[in-house]
């Protein structure tokens, strides 16, 4: 990565089953209108696993590979086993990424990290998105008329605002 081309990093905050997922598959499309190269950052909290069992792939990491990488000529993907690792490092996972083909990286989740988020707010949630809010947050995207917090608000099912 460049001095002169770094990636801005914009996250979307929010509890789990909020429609982070939703927001981002719509914002995506307009940032690559305007041109931006995307790339996005997922975090979960569940046991993932992008390899299915029959596949080789799978069959090799099973027998014990620490890293698989499987190329096509439509894409590749690099799977690092990491049994013992701690809290996924949000800097780390950016610095995998070949960030001088990147505008933008969205980063979904990784809502405590210091990075300008985007607080998403949905009525009738039994959590609060409050409780997400810090100095990182730049805006709140709400259903919700009544969400008068002191910040950039826009309206979460008007996305091409």
């Amino acid at each position: 990565m460049t001095e002169l081309h770094r990636p801005r990093l914009l996250a979307v905050s929010a509890y789990s089953g909020t429609g982070k997922t939703t927001l981002l598959t719509h914002v995506i499309p307009l940032l690559k209108e305007k041109g931006l190269r995307i790339g996005v950052i997922k975090h979960t909290h569940h046991d993932m696993d992008i390899d299915k069992p029959g596949k080789d792939s799978y069959e090799l990491r099973k027998a014990g590979a620490e890293q698989t990488l499987v190329a096509s000529n439509q894409r590749w993907a690099l799977m690092t086993e990491t049994p013992k690792a701690q809290e996924v490092d949000l800097y780390e996972m950016v610095s995998k990424m070949d960030m001088d083909t990147l505008d933008v990286v969205l980063v979904e989740g990784f809502r405590h990290e210091k990075v300008p988020k985007i607080i998403l707010s949905r009525r009738g949630l039994s959590k609060n998105a409050h409780d997400l809010l810090d100095d990182y947050a730049v805006a709140i995207a709400s259903d919700d008329d009544a969400d008068r917090r002191p910040c950039t608000r826009f309206c979460v099912n008007a996305f091409s605002q």
